[in-house]
């Protein structure tokens, strides 16, 4: 079995994150190994809190992970600070980790702020240049491209300064009012389209989380870049598509809407 490792924060919720991730993982049948950044308190309406652990203990978790069951891909998450992003950036070249993932979050999809502004500045030298991919919904790439996306056309000059930018291949998201749910993948001097349906779903906590970990999922297993992206916008859609409705606020999907054996027989009296 092949095995993905995820660096991200902790969800008390359940339904981004840390526990997103195993979740995705596990669904798309790779063995998921963690490394936790920070625990945060929250759910479907908000952050209420946020714990970073310190750079050493970070270290120790990383250590540990690349020392026994080596991942075959990296998911990056939420890093909230620039010690534990210099400290992750050192690790994966201290132990040449490949189909590198990194999901730049800096908003909560309840608009809460993740980032500072200086770790932002230390992502964008340290850790984005390791990356075998980077995806930006639309705010973070234009952050990271400093300019303005109010169409398609946009979408694609920023992927473009993203991409020579850090020398990594990006993949825009959609939304945001700019087109339906089609993703935008740059690398190498040209763009493939991947086109997506938009679900009329309101319940979004976690997407980002769960599209990025289910490309390191699909990278891990040997698909190409193209192949990882389109695999994982098909699950996502799944799991949106699922329509599973929990919590006060915007809610979390089913990432196992398509596990079906025994063990997810309903007990019956």
């Amino acid at each position: 079995m092949k095995s993905a490792l995820t660096i991200a924060g902790s969800d008390s919720s359940g339904g981004a994150g840390i526990q997103a991730d195993i979740k995705t993982m596990c669904a798309n049948h790779v063995f998921a190994t963690s490394a936790i950044t920070a625990l945060t308190a929250q759910n479907t309406l908000g952050v209420t809190g946020i714990m970073d652990v310190t750079p050493e203990f970070l270290a120790k978790q990383l250590d540990a992970v690349f020392t026994d069951i080596y991942p075959d891909a990296v998911k990056i998450g939420m890093v909230s600070s620039s010690d534990l992003i210099e400290m992750i950036a050192k690790k994966l070249k201290e132990y040449k980790a490949e189909n590198i993932v990194v999901d730049p979050v800096m908003v909560a999809t309840s608009g809460a702020r993740l980032i500072s502004e200086d770790a932002i500045e230390t992502l964008k030298k340290e850790l984005l240049p390791l990356a075998t991919l980077i995806t930006p919904n639309i705010p973070e790439a234009e952050v990271l491209s400093e300019m303005e996306i109010t169409d398609e056309a946009s979408m694609v000059e920023a992927a473009k300064k993203i991409s020579e930018n850090f020398g990594c291949a990006t993949l825009v998201k959609g939304g945001h009012q700019i087109n339906d749910a089609n993703d935008l993948l740059y690398r190498n001097i040209s763009y493939v389209w991947f086109k997506g349906k938009r679900i009329n779903n309101s319940n979004t906590h976690g997407t980002g989380c769960t599209l990025s970990s289910a490309i390191a999922s699909n990278l891990a297993k040997g698909y190409d870049l193209d192949t990882s992206v389109k695999r994982a916008k098909d699950y996502i859609s799944g799991a949106l598509g699922a329509m599973l409705d929990l919590g006060k606020g915007s809610g979390p999907m089913d990432h196992s809407f398509a596990i079906d054996n025994e063990y997810t027989t309903e007990y019956e009296e």
